[in-house]
């Protein structure tokens, strides 16, 4: 009887999923559910595609909201203080 020997060249994570995928995904659904207001069984359920969508998407509106707020400081600074 000959032994047979399985050499497999994936990493031995190819039957599941690396911790720092796993990291990323949570990572997802607490953005989601934090600022998204979304559950957690609704995020997950999200199919993958989705769900990248609504995050990238959330990461917008903080740029924008981020813009918005250093325009309104440096228009602040350029109008100088405020006398009374």
């Amino acid at each position: 009887m000959h032994r047979m020997w399985l050499i497999f060249h994936s990493q031995p994570t190819f039957f599941g999923l690396t911790d720092k995928y796993v990291e990323y995904v949570y990572e997802q659904f607490f953005y989601l559910k934090q600022y998204g207001g979304w559950s957690f069984i609704e995020a997950y359920n999200l199919p993958i595609q989705l769900r990248e969508w609504w995050v990238t998407r959330i990461g917008k509106e903080f740029q924008k909201e981020k813009e918005e707020y250093e325009k309104a400081q440096r228009s602040q600074k350029s109008a100088g203080p405020i006398r009374r």
